[in-house]
């Protein structure tokens, strides 16, 4: 059986899985171009692969009719939004995930953006270097209040930490959380209204489905304090970026910190980059070390699971 490997990091991380699936009898051909395949280049070399590790590659309903074979993908993450999980299921494929392989990178990348933008670490580097000796005023993040919007793996990793710093952490989820959770993790449950109203950084850890596309626009933003920053390093789409333009350039809200965007990479007209109050880093929350390595372990354990489940039954 073929495996088809698309994610770079499996050529930097992942090397002994692969060797540990060849010796579970299995075909293995992983990315070590150094680039990301052209979808011209991953629909030839899918086409004949029973499991594919995918990242960001696209598998919509075209690719997967193009894919006979295929009976397994995991996504090398989580999110599956550039992937037709409810056709693939439909042509009975099953669809994995890494749940919680990055989880704690993704946490801490976010914590490094309260603490980046607090203390202005960014325009105050930049500005050393231009040989300015600037001495801008920042915040202290104790007792300051973070609002995280999803609760899963990441937002209990990032509430820990923040905690952990003497943060008053408050949650909103779609989901129902136990009283036991809620009192282990020392967060408060609240109305998402509330939450942007009172919330010093909001921070959202959300897939992007039709319910969550622009979540945060115009309206929420109304709500949110005016020294407010809102952290994204979930997925591009979940904020209307024109009306965040909008937001940081009139002082409804005081910044904003992203490692996601709509399109990536955005264009280089981008309004948004131009505005000191808007930081984006190229998507690299969740590579780590150690998360690679986790996020190759995991997804190889998926495939060869999944395919001798099937070569046995």
């Amino acid at each position: 059986m073929k495996v088809l490997i698309t994610p770079r990091g499996f050529a930097a991380y992942g090397l002994d899985y692969v060797e540990k699936m060849k010796k579970a009898g299995l075909e293995i051909h992983y990315n070590d171009t150094g680039l990301a395949y052209s979808p011209e280049k991953f629909a030839e070399l899918a086409k004949d692969a029973d499991a594919i590790i995918v990242g960001v590659d696209k598998m919509d309903r075209a690719l997967i009719d193009q894919c006979p074979k295929l009976k397994v993908i995991c996504k090398f993450g989580v999110g599956t939004d550039n992937i037709d999980v409810a056709y693939a299921e439909s042509k009975k494929i099953y669809v994995g995930r890494t749940i919680g392989s990055n989880s704690n990178a993704v946490a801490e990348h976010v914590m490094s953006f309260i603490y980046c933008e607090s203390k202005n670490l960014w325009p105050t580097i930049r500005e050393v270097k231009n040989h300015r000796w600037e001495k801008p005023t920042g915040f202290e993040v104790r007792e300051k209040v973070l609002g995280i919007i999803g609760f899963g793996a990441i937002g209990k990793h990032l509430a820990k930490q923040a905690v952990g710093v003497g943060m008053t952490v408050q949650i909103n989820d779609v989901f129902d959380i136990s009283t036991e959770v809620l009192d282990e993790y020392q967060v408060e449950k609240v109305e998402l209204g509330h939450l942007l109203e009172s919330s010093d950084y909001i921070s959202l850890h959300l897939p992007l489905i039709n319910d969550t596309k622009n979540l945060i626009s115009t309206k929420e933003f109304k709500k949110m304090k005016t020294n407010a920053c809102l952290l994204n390093a979930a997925r591009g789409g979940i904020v209307d970026e024109q009306a965040l333009y909008q937001a940081l350039k009139t002082g409804e809200i005081r910044s904003a910190c992203f490692d996601v965007f709509s399109t990536e990479p955005p264009a280089e007209d981008e309004p948004l980059l131009e505005l000191d109050n808007f930081l984006l880093t190229s998507h690299t929350a969740a590579r780590t070390v150690e998360s690679e390595k986790r996020t190759c372990e995991y997804s190889s354990s998926i495939i060869m699971e999944q395919l001798q489940g099937l070569t046995q039954s």
